[in-house]
């Protein structure tokens, strides 16, 4: 199975044009958002290209290829006008037997795991990417689509047969990777 994984779009119309470009080439079962989709948020400038309501559109039109969890900057508003589902705040995937857990990062994360957690946890929302060993689990961080911080790339993840690979959003250019082999 392979999975494309991306977070906080804030709105940027351009760079979800990027993403789903990207997407056209990596040709994933499964497109993975871990929220913040059209708000830029109070503490971030405006993205280059920001256009919610173009990115509405985008999302709308590839809405059966998305699974989602809510970000922080995602509320009920925004569920009004997009087409799939948004407002869960953890989802859980198991994809080659691997267990992954999936969420914004702004309730769960590395240091507020959800109870019980094994395998392997994806999270947004810091917009820096991140491999982290933790107890019981590792912690992993695509980075940003468009509001990338701490000097990163725009990024985001594809996941095939046991492989997290972050890319550059504009060569697709492998720059970070995460070997995990399934549990059997």
């Amino acid at each position: 199975m392979k999975l494309m994984i991306a977070s906080d779009i804030h709105g940027s119309a351009l760079y979800c044009e990027k993403m789903l470009e990207r997407m056209k080439e990596e040709r994933p079962e499964k497109l993975i958002l871990l929220g913040d989709l059209l708000y830029h948020g109070p503490r971030n400038d405006l993205p280059e290209g920001y256009d919610p309501r173009k990115v509405i559109e985008q999302l709308n039109g590839i809405k059966d290829m998305i699974l989602c969890v809510r970000g922080n900057c995602d509320c009920e508003v925004d569920q009004m006008v997009l087409e799939f589902p948004i407002l869960a705040d953890y989802g859980f995937l198991y994809p080659d037997d691997i267990p992954v857990y999936i969420t914004h990062g702004h309730i769960h994360n590395q240091k507020r795991p959800l109870p019980g957690m094994k395998g392997i946890l994806l999270c947004g929302h810091t917009h820096v990417p991140a491999i982290e060993k933790c107890e019981g689990f590792t912690y992993l961080n695509p980075g940003s689509v468009s509001i990338p911080k701490n000097g990163t790339k725009h990024s985001y993840m594809t996941y095939e047969n046991g492989s997290f690979l972050w890319k550059d959003l504009d060569s697709s250019e492998v720059y970070l990777r995460y070997e995990r082999k399934p549990v059997i």
